[in-house]
């Protein structure tokens, strides 16, 4: 699931990042517009994952605390 939720957050910002440089919306472009379903249900999705990243914050601070005991 960490692995996912990473990849998700990568596409979002490579996609952010393509709005920044260019003005270009990949996510749009590729499925048919902001306000069209599929393209929504992607940044829902990818808004999801940016949500789980955040536990991989905590989680991977838990993992050093416990390997440097």
């Amino acid at each position: 699931m960490d692995t996912i939720a990473l990849i998700l957050v990568i596409v979002g910002a490579l996609n952010w990042g393509s709005i920044g440089l260019f003005g270009l919306d990949l996510v749009g472009v590729l499925f048919g517009g902001q306000g069209s379903l599929i393209s929504r249900i992607i940044f829902t999705v990818v808004g999801l994952a940016g949500l789980w990243a955040i536990t991989l914050l905590f989680k991977d601070r838990a993992v050093m605390k416990e390997t440097h005991r």
